[in-house]
């Protein structure tokens, strides 16, 4: 792709050089197993998305163990073949770590004789009081994170980012919305940020390497009873104590205020990402929320950060391609988003092949120069 957008153009993420900054967001789909492994859809689905060479994808949200899971049909990254399920994926993939807490499905946790947990006994809307975890079992949740990153390098991805956003089991930790705990991992910033920190630090110690390593945060996420009143202290403290500790982390991805799950709305006064910007400065950042191409190219020439696009890639197997030449894009059916193992909605989107032909001439071109 010609250079002169910063959409457009290459950068170099921990030790991952891409060709632009058009980012696979991570989606969940329901397509796996019932045993919580990819099938070849899977397989497909992400190798279209990564048919444009150097493309960023950041795997749907996959859980770092059963007991950290809570649905049917997501996959997991555990056993032995749960692992071997990733090994035909597209690069450069990476694989975002999950753990669902008081969002999982409280039936699926107690068909599977699984604890359904969270940071306090603070319940979701309509959902049972969650098991509080103990200092002890928030310790093993650290170490199962530091084990699936294990299993996704091996697996084959390029690295993983943790999910610590949307009201998971890390951004649970985070909050002082659902975290009323009164010891280490509760109260103050420090102890509310405690956990993600110290996920973070047994992953790098895990892969000894920060360079593969990367973090999803949402400050402003209102989806699944979250938004503090004033976000804005946690996550300056947060993000600062990451930009310090690991100076060469892959990077840093933050999602935007005008979308809540995956859905747009209108940002409240104040709320913006761009005091995390100023702190994590020139290092790499992915933003993701509501984008269309106008607000890409624009955010991209502003801030320099990588673009993720989810519903739109979903719908767009060549986005990147699409985005570049100002192509019109295939629109999304939200009804097909989340059909259990069928190719409807997920694999059958049509490729530009005008584009798709031209960028594989260019790409023979180039290879001959």
């Amino acid at each position: 792709m010609p250079q002169s957008q910063k959409l457009f153009q290459p950068i170099t993420i921990g030790d991952i050089a891409l060709k632009h900054r058009v980012v696979l967001s991570p989606m969940t789909r329901f397509r796996n197993t019932s045993q919580h492994v990819p099938t070849d859809l899977s397989v497909e689905y992400y190798s279209q998305r990564g048919s444009v060479p150097g493309t960023l994808l950041i795997s749907e949200a996959t859980a770092i163990a059963a007991k950290a899971g809570g649905y049917e049909n997501i996959p997991h990254l555990e056993t032995p073949v749960q692992i071997a399920g990733w090994n035909k994926a597209s690069h450069p993939f990476i694989s975002m770590l999950w753990a669902f807490g008081r969002t999982a499905d409280p039936a699926f946790m107690k068909r599977h004789g699984l604890q359904y947990v969270s940071a306090s006994d603070i319940p979701l809307t309509g959902f049972p009081e969650p098991h509080v975890l103990t200092i002890e079992e928030t310790k093993e949740y650290v170490q199962l994170f530091a084990r699936a990153a294990v299993n996704a390098v091996e697996a084959g991805f390029d690295g993983v980012e943790v999910h610590g956003a949307n009201g998971y089991l890390v951004d649970q930790f985070l909050q002082d919305v659902c975290n009323n705990r009164t010891d280490e991992y509760g109260g103050s910033i420090e102890n509310r940020c405690r956990f993600a920190l110290e996920i973070l630090d047994a992953i790098v110690n895990a892969l000894g390497t920060e360079q593969k390593v990367a973090i999803r945060l949402s400050p402003w996420e209102i989806y699944q009873d979250m938004r503090m009143k004033d976000p804005m202290p946690t996550f300056r403290y947060l993000v600062s104590e990451i930009a310090r500790r690991y100076p060469n982390l892959a990077y840093l991805h933050v999602t935007e205020p005008r979308v809540t799950g995956d859905h747009d709305r209108e940002a409240g006064e104040g709320e913006q990402n761009d005091f995390i910007r100023e702190i994590w400065g020139s290092r790499a950042f992915v933003s993701a929320g509501g984008y269309n191409r106008e607000l890409a190219v624009d955010t991209a020439e502003r801030t320099g950060n990588l673009i993720a696009f989810g519903r739109h890639y979903l719908a767009n197997p060549d986005l990147p391609l699409r985005l570049y030449a100002n192509h019109p894009l295939n629109k999304y059916n939200r009804k097909t988003f989340l059909l259990v193992e069928n190719s409807i909605g997920y694999t059958d989107y049509p490729f530009a092949e005008d584009l798709r032909s031209r960028a594989i001439e260019s790409d023979k071109a180039n290879a001959s120069d």
